[in-house]
């Protein structure tokens, strides 16, 4: 079989790449494929605020319109990091505007632990990578304990939930959570101690 060169698979552009795009061009296309990348991790931690789907969808789209806006008068680094911050005080600021009380019924929990599963608190093993960054990440990652780092690796590297490493690596999801959660602590204060 022959390879027809023009389905191979194109190398994704990098967030930088994407935001700088916009910038220039003020497109709304490419910033709605940067903005897809984290449409899902937004929505959990909207719908973790608001405890509403509904509510959540239409932040979902809220936040988006108001990256228009904000992105041209800001020097972003990393823009996971900076649409987190952005998405967490859009979400506070309309809890403020409500009435207390007047919040609906609470979210289906299982769509809200599925969404929150990857959406934990932004860390610096999930800032963009730099050449820098990534070796010390790595020298840092080849530091910690085996399971620490089997799960840690599984999570970030090839996206695995807390299920999906319990499965494939035999231990209880609770473990798994408690190997990341002390991964990245130990990942956090290695990084900085590089800096």
């Amino acid at each position: 079989m022959q390879l027809n060169p023009f389905h191979l698979k194109k190398k994704q552009p990098t967030d930088g790449q994407l935001l700088q795009d916009f910038r220039q061009s003020g497109d709304l296309d490419v910033l709605g494929d940067l903005y897809a990348r984290y449409m899902d991790l937004v929505y959990g931690l909207c719908l973790k605020h608001f405890k509403n789907r509904e509510d959540a969808k239409d932040a979902v789209i809220q936040i988006f319109e108001k990256l228009v806006d904000e992105i041209p008068k800001h020097d972003i680094k990393s823009f996971k990091s900076w649409l987190y911050v952005v998405s967490k005080n859009y979400c506070l600021m309309e809890l403020r505007k409500a009435k207390t009380g007047q919040l609906r019924s609470l979210a289906d929990e299982q769509e809200l632990a599925n969404f929150m599963e990857k959406a934990e608190e932004w860390h610096p093993i999930d800032d963009e990578p730099n050449k820098r960054n990534e070796e010390a990440l790595k020298a840092c990652i080849e530091k910690l304990k085996q399971q620490q780092k089997d799960c840690i690796e599984l999570f970030y590297f090839e996206n695995k939930s807390y299920r999906e490493i319990s499965a494939a690596l035999e231990l209880e999801e609770q473990k798994v959570k408690s190997y990341i959660q002390n991964g990245k602590r130990m990942l956090k204060i290695c990084l900085e101690s590089k800096q």
